[in-house]
């Protein structure tokens, strides 16, 4: 049996009856408009000989390729994965979704901008806290103005310092808040584990909850550094057990570090909440899992990745970089009891 020879783009304009330069126009997309009249006989041609398009071609004609990258910085940690399962479930379809876990590594990070710049993706939505180092933010945001000025679009959801629309959740209100209600609770005296001091993130939601503190005539919360993860929890726990005197109420700012503080309880023969309160923020989805319920403040993280993916393919850019923001609601549940 004879092998069946490929068909190019040159037999589809032959058949057609065009220039192979229609022909690439009506394919691959272009700048140039074609007659109805024309594309539907090139169509007509494509389908009849069975031509598959050159992906490679396609981005050289249209400036773009159908790439779509997804930068997370840790795609174990539950927080991200609701967020880009929210992002994938509106752009899986729209292209060739490639997805980049940074391990918190800003170098990681500007890697796969780069990368996706090289590659003419259409489209790029980065999730994560962004740093306090000038030098990292300066160069990634050089990085994410060349994407966009080639005429790629970017979506971050973090904080909004890159020059790219931002879908930004309130975390300093969110923990403010979250402050307030536990006051409400009868709670006076409160630890913080604080996270890394170099994530905005950790900063802002730090800094509301003892705006609240502040603003009821308590005494500043003793605060613990320590990973965003759920050993940095614990490790921070740890050492807040080993301090005779500590607060017998600790909000851990975000839920995998609450988790972890909470191990580190029990591990000490503690009870949650009769010894010692916790608190989160975010409500990560495996918080169903966890008993006692965990208080925290909710954040619709799916709904935050839809938004972030409809900014960069539905949505027509404006004038200047937009932001959502993204109001966080407190939830009170037994882990704070007094």
């Amino acid at each position: 049996m004879k092998a069946r020879s490929v068909v190019t783009l040159s037999d589809v304009a032959e058949r057609a009856g065009v220039s192979l330069a229609t022909a690439s126009r009506v394919i691959n997309g272009g700048t140039r408009a074609v007659s109805p009249h024309y594309r539907d006989r090139v169509l007509a041609a494509a389908a009849d000989l069975g031509y598959t398009p050159n992906a490679h071609a396609q981005a050289m004609a249209r400036g773009r390729s159908k790439m779509i990258g997804l930068v997370v910085h840790d795609i174990a940690d539950p927080y991200f994965s609701a967020i880009a399962a929210g992002a994938i479930s509106l752009a899986g379809s729209r292209g060739l979704l490639v997805l980049g876990n940074t391990l918190h590594n800003p170098d990681y990070e500007f890697e796969y901008v780069a990368t996706m710049r090289a590659q003419r993706a259409q489209a790029l939505i980065l999730v994560g806290s962004r740093t306090t180092d000038v030098e990292q933010t300066r160069r990634l945001t050089e990085e994410v103005t060349e994407f966009i000025e080639g005429g790629g679009r970017v979506a971050a959801v973090s904080q909004a310092t890159l020059g790219a629309d931002t879908v930004l959740p309130e975390n300093r209100a969110g923990a403010q808040a979250l402050a307030e209600a536990l006051i409400g609770e009868g709670h006076r005296r409160f630890a913080v584990l604080g996270g890394p001091p170099t994530l905005l993130t950790a900063r802002d939601r730090v800094a509301g909850f003892a705006d609240a503190l502040a603003g009821n005539g308590l005494e500043p919360p003793v605060v613990i550094e320590g990973a965003f993860t759920r050993d940095g929890g614990y490790a921070a726990m740890t050492e807040l057990l080993d301090r005779p005197g500590h607060p017998p109420c600790v909000f851990a700012v975000n839920d995998v570090m609450a988790i972890g503080a909470m191990a580190a309880v029990r591990e000490r023969g503690l009870r949650v909440p009769g010894d010692i309160a916790v608190a989160g923020f975010d409500d990560i989805p495996t918080l169903r899992d966890v008993a006692p319920s965990l208080t925290t403040v909710r954040l619709p993280l799916a709904e935050m990745g839809r938004l972030a993916a409809s900014m960069v393919l539905d949505d027509e850019p404006g004038p200047s970089p937009r932001v959502a923001p993204i109001a966080g609601e407190v939830v009170l549940r037994e882990s704070t009891i007094p």
